[in-house]
């Protein structure tokens, strides 16, 4: 399956590595809770608990805010069962599966986090079916079962999901999100489970077969939209790309160009727009060429480093995709973390697939349309 990279969890495997948590204020939803009022707002107003970034068109689909956590992850609130039971989950265009822990997962990584548990629902069937998912880094082996799954007000019924019984190795254990919500096609889905979105578009919970994402740099204002496109989130127009195979949500890329020059997937080659991972991740032979053109060297943990001084002169690396050019800024391709570590944003990966991860989303409003099988990418504010 595609890689999932979240980058903190790497920093914290790493010897002597120390990085100080962003503080973020309380949501709603937490001050709510707090004040004992929380589940009595969610029964008369259907869950549909909003941000100040959160807006309430119809016409513009159904909004779920998403928290940054050090530009590395991305994730939001869902809740399972009945009564509700809340989880932080990604939402993840790079896979097509939920699952949350299950309250009899003994892994540290299931202890580090909420943990359904079936018999506090009312809802709940459990099908005695087991499934196990690899992502490139980490990966679960549980149960399969059904429940209410609660997406900011779209209430999905029947939702086919995983429980985790086992989380092996140290990844998960570190991230800040309990579980994954996949977004991809039903194709890709281990057991043949139906994703989320498929069975709001079943139940007719969302106005368009669409959803769109905006991802920020700051810690909060980035949102999924179930069944809409916000215009206030992007400039200038929305490019169309067909999807080339339902699978993941894989387009073309015509190639990649520096100054004028093709520098790496000179014949053509596929890419999957991937709100699950952070970097930008190509072939060994096309990210080698990136990094000498940006002049990064090896580092520690298998990362390649920039010279911070030389960020403002190096050059934008341009994909062009269905015939228009996507530029990424030396900005969005570097990362500094600390007084003169700077390091590149692009990675290698063992598929033939480019993945463009979060940071080429955070500089594209992105589109991902089932009723007409394409992507829309439109230049972010």
């Amino acid at each position: 399956m595609k890689v999932l990279v979240v980058l903190c969890a790497l920093f914290a495997l790493s010897e002597g590595f120390t990085r100080i948590p962003l503080q973020r204020g309380k949501t709603l939803r937490e001050i709510l809770r707090e004040k004992g009022l929380l589940e009595d707002f969610v029964k008369h107003h259907h869950y549909d608990i909003r941000t100040k970034y959160a807006r309430s068109f119809a016409s513009q689909g159904i909004y779920e805010p998403l928290i940054n956590s050090l530009d590395a992850e991305y994730f939001g609130t869902i809740y399972i069962g009945t009564p509700p039971q809340e989880f932080s989950v990604v939402f993840d265009t790079g896979s097509s599966n939920l699952w949350v822990p299950s309250v009899t997962c003994q892994s540290e990584a299931c202890q580090n986090h909420q943990r359904f548990d079936p018999s506090k629902s009312s809802t709940y069937h459990g099908t005695g079916t087991s499934i196990s998912i690899q992502y490139g880094i980490g990966s679960m082996d549980g149960v399969v079962g059904s429940d209410t799954v609660l997406v900011s007000s779209l209430i999905d019924t029947n939702q086919q999901l995983a429980l985790s019984t086992s989380e092996p190795g140290p990844f998960f254990t570190y991230t800040k999100f309990d579980g994954i919500l996949g977004l991809g096609y039903p194709d890709l889905a281990v057991g043949g489970l139906i994703p989320v979105f498929d069975n709001m578009m079943t139940e007719n919970v969302v106005q368009q077969h669409l959803f769109s994402v905006y991802l920020s740099q700051e810690q909060n204002g980035s949102v999924v939209i179930f069944g809409g496109i916000d215009e206030s989130y992007f400039t200038g127009p929305i490019h169309w790309i067909p999807v080339s195979y339902q699978r993941y949500w894989q387009i073309p890329l015509d190639s990649i160009i520096v100054n004028g020059k093709v520098i790496a997937c000179e014949s053509g080659c596929q890419t999957i727009v991937d709100t699950g991972t952070s970097l930008v991740a190509g072939p060994s032979p096309d990210i080698s060429n990136i990094w000498k053109v940006i002049g990064a060297t090896p580092g520690q943990y298998g990362q390649y480093n920039v010279n911070c001084n030389d960020i403002s002169s190096l050059p934008d690396i341009i994909f062009v995709i269905n015939g228009v050019q996507f530029p990424l800024p030396p900005s969005a391709y570097t990362e500094k973390f600390g007084p003169g570590d700077c390091t590149s944003s692009f990675q290698v990966t063992n598929n033939y697939l480019w993945i463009l991860g979060d940071i080429f989303i955070r500089e594209y409003y992105s589109i991902f349309d089932r009723e007409n099988n394409r992507v829309g990418l439109a230049k972010s504010v």
